[in-house]
Parts: C-alpha cells; structure tokens; sequence
C-alpha cells in the first residue's frame, strides 16, 4: 500500500483554482511577489542576458537532435553504400574465380589430351 504525501500548502486546491461558477480564479502563485522584480523593470543588461540563456539552450536541445538524426542517416546511408559496395565485390570475385577456374579446367584438358595423343 502506497502512503499518503504529506500535504504542501504551497500546492493550491481545486476549489482555490475554480469557483463554484466554473470559473477559473487567478493563481496566487502566478502572482509576483513585491521580492520579484516585474518584467516590465528589467533593464538592457538583464534582458540580453535571458536572451543569451534562451538562445544557448535552445541552441542544445537543436543540437541535440541534430545528432542524433544526422548520426541515424549517415547510418543508413552507410548501410546502403556497404550493401552495394559487398554486392559489386561479390560479383566481381565470382567472375574473376569462374574466369580461373575455366582456365585451369581448359589448361588440364589441353594438357590431358596432349599427353594421352604423346602416348599412341
């Protein structure tokens, strides 16, 4: 059996967020404090700073993903090209082998029938 959590006073209750109108009231939470400056009184230097954290997270989460596609195709391409490159291979050595092997085969027949007419 799971234990019950202990209540956070700080978490707000369905009847503190509706009224009984089914109107949803304004989060206590969401209002800033007199401690927290209003984003209206934040100056230049505070602004470009959210901006340059923004930019270099977002900047991550892209790059990230990035990878990891870019890895996932050059896979499959890989696949592919080592597929066709083992194929190309394959067919050359079993022409090359059959080309061999017909020429050794020729050779001892030549060889056989002119050793069996040296024998009459």
């Amino acid at each position: 059996m799971t234990q019950a959590r202990p209540f956070d006073p700080n978490i707000p209750v369905l009847t503190e967020l509706f009224s009984d109108k089914g109107e949803a009231q304004a989060d206590p939470a969401a209002q800033p404090s007199a401690q927290e400056p209003l984003l209206a009184d934040w100056s230049e230097p505070e602004w470009a700073l959210l901006e340059r954290r923004l930019s270099e997270r977002i900047l991550q989460q892209i790059q990230g993903r990035v990878d990891f596609v870019l890895e996932q195709r050059l896979r499959d391409s890989m696949e592919q090209v080592l597929q066709h490159a083992v194929a190309g291979l394959t067919a050359e050595l079993r022409t090359g082998l059959q080309d061999a092997i017909e020429s050794i085969v020729v050779r001892a027949v030549a060889q056989e029938l002119s050793h069996l007419q040296s024998h009459k």
